[in-house]
């Protein structure tokens, strides 16, 4: 009897043992690694492409304004759990990002390392300056950064993306591989919804809040003809606002644009006196939102005002 019991329990552990162990390399092929995302596009991409074996994180949310976010120590704690940082670049967070970098102690996510994505790098930029001077406002050295609003460099930004992701955790490369062909397929026919949708925008006039919607412009093929701000990242002014007054009524514009976590005083000054609409874009995806419907929102809202 107590060799029975003795070898069933023997049998038991056995058994015990190897589902333990069948456990742990479930667990190890979908391990999450932890994404830290400067915008909350990217985190919304990250998301996409890494599926379950990520766990993303997005310091800004799509009502602040990327250029000016502080260094506080919750954000400080989770770049140094980070596995990959994810974040525009061209300058666009010089203002906090360096700062936690140094604070986080985290050597993987450093620039020159693999853990560290600027989506930036991925494609050319617009508007690189001839000449540096800061008389001249808030410019960016590399060009302009605001390249989330071209589908088409969000394309090769996602490529990358894919490999990088598949670089940091080698362990779920087929998956990262399997979900960035799929985000493939479903974004160039989305694309061509768009573009098809927003063909009569083809050579509207627009004033524009900032310096923002250079890549939107490009890509629908929208003439700026007047900007709010009197130099990049300066306030407007009275006087600046009159000056743009005097020149609408001689040159009119079809829309104004500006980004909802603006200040939307003079964009809705300038619409009162002139009887241009203001279209108020959500600038980033809101949480838990795909790229996909935030991009459907921004091109529906442009034709509800040109059909």
């Amino acid at each position: 009897m107590y060799v029975f019991i003795y070898k069933s329990r023997q049998w038991i552990t056995k058994i015990g043992l190897a589902v333990l162990l069948l456990s742990f390399g479930s667990n190890a092929a979908y391990a999450q690694i932890n994404v830290f995302a400067c915008e909350p596009e990217w985190a919304a991409l990250a998301q996409q492409l890494g599926g379950k074996a990520v766990k993303v994180f997005s310091a800004t949310t799509n009502q602040q304004d990327p250029h000016h976010i502080q260094a506080r120590p919750s954000l400080i704690a989770k770049v140094r759990r980070a596995d990959l940082l994810v974040c525009t670049g061209a300058e666009l967070e010089v203002g906090w990002l360096p700062l936690l970098l140094r604070k986080s102690g985290n050597g993987n996510i450093q620039s020159g390392q693999v853990g560290h994505f600027m989506a930036a790098d991925q494609v050319a930029l617009l508007e690189k300056p001839t000449v540096l001077d800061r008389s001249l406002g808030d410019i960016h050295a590399s060009g302009n950064p605001h390249i989330h609003y071209d589908p088409h460099r969000i394309q090769q930004i996602a490529n990358a993306l894919s490999l990088r992701l598949a670089n940091v955790d080698p362990a779920n490369r087929v998956l990262y591989q399997k979900n960035g062909q799929h985000f493939t397929q479903q974004w160039q026919q989305a694309i061509k919804k768009w573009q098809q949708t927003a063909q009569a925008l083809q050579g509207k006039r627009i004033v524009v809040s900032h310096n923002s919607w250079v890549y939107l412009e490009q890509w629908l093929g929208l003439k700026k003809i007047a900007t709010l701000e009197p130099k990049p990242g300066i306030p407007a002014s009275s006087t600046h606002l009159s000056k743009l007054l005097t020149q609408l009524k001689q040159n009119p514009a079809e829309m104004i644009l500006s980004a909802t976590y603006q200040n939307q005083k003079p964009a809705h000054w300038l619409s009162k006196k002139t009887s241009i609409p203001v279209i108020n874009l959500s600038f980033s995806p809101a949480k838990n939102e795909t790229l996909m419907v935030w991009f459907g929102q921004i091109v529906d809202q442009l034709i509800r005002v040109h059909p």
